[in-house]
């Protein structure tokens, strides 16, 4: 099996649910990239992050084909998660192992035969910089809210798969702080694409896919256009934060909050 780190995803087009060609020739996915798919609920959003998943070889019901490296991805890529160079976390990830947070990425840390006595702990300490809601090494993983249990699987795949490319389906919606998952993710030089309807996280992408009846419309980049929007945005989704604590902390909000 080809060893070589993974530099680069390619996707061809396939065709949309019309069987019309998609319009693009080829969307290349590099280490720090950043990609936001946007468009209407039922558009192929997650058909697109699916079909990377399974590293489609015009197989799937959009015709689409994968490429790694500029070549078709070895079989252990598609069936051997140690291999796999994508990570895909969705809303509706729930963990059913009735296992304690720490054994969970214990037994994760085994399957990778990865010799590093730190590195739950430093799992679960990236996975608290995304979620308001501590998370406890002790705590049963059946026990954590969606957005722990997003948050935790983000750390997860950042330091103990080590996944190059990260598919996040609408995870904002569990209430993770996105900004500081880009940040990180940026920093640590993963591409990350998400599958999302929030505004910010489309501001904050350096890459935005387009899906219209299930094939990808356009795909925009806007360089430096947006940076009064994503400014506003910013300041917008801060207020929205504070007042969503204020009101978990049982809290009136009587008065501007600040922005």
């Amino acid at each position: 099996m080809d060893t070589s780190p993974t530099r680069e995803i390619t996707i061809l087009p396939g065709r949309n649910r019309r069987g019309a060609p998609e319009r693009f020739e080829a969307i290349s996915i590099r280490p720090g990239d950043t990609i936001s798919i946007v468009g209407p609920t039922g558009s192929g959003k997650s058909a697109l992050i699916n079909d990377i998943e399974v590293f489609a070889r015009n197989d799937t019901a959009t015709g689409r084909t994968v490429l790694v490296n500029g070549e078709f991805p070895p079989e252990e890529f598609v069936r051997d998660p140690a291999y796999k160079p994508v990570a895909l976390i969705t809303q509706n990830t729930r963990c059913l192992a009735d296992l304690t947070v720490a054994e969970f990425l214990a037994m994760h840390v085994r399957s990778r035969k990865i010799a590093d006595d730190g590195i739950v702990e430093r799992t679960i300490a990236l996975a608290n910089e995304f979620t308001g809601e501590e998370i406890r090494a002790g705590a049963r993983m059946t026990a954590l809210s969606g957005g722990q249990t997003r948050s935790l699987l983000v750390a997860d795949a950042v330091l103990i798969a080590a996944a190059p490319v990260l598919l996040l389906d609408e995870v904002e919606n569990a209430g993770i702080f996105k900004e500081r998952v880009i940040e990180v993710l940026r920093a640590g030089g993963k591409a990350v694409i998400f599958v999302t309807h929030d505004p910010l996280v489309s501001l904050l992408s350096a890459r935005r896919i387009v899906m219209r009846d299930g094939g990808v419309e356009r795909v925009i980049e806007p360089l430096d256009r947006e940076n009064e929007a994503l400014r506003e945005a910013l300041r917008l989704d801060g207020i929205l934060r504070r007042m969503r604590e204020e009101i978990r902390a049982g809290n009136l909000i009587t008065g501007p909050v600040g922005a």
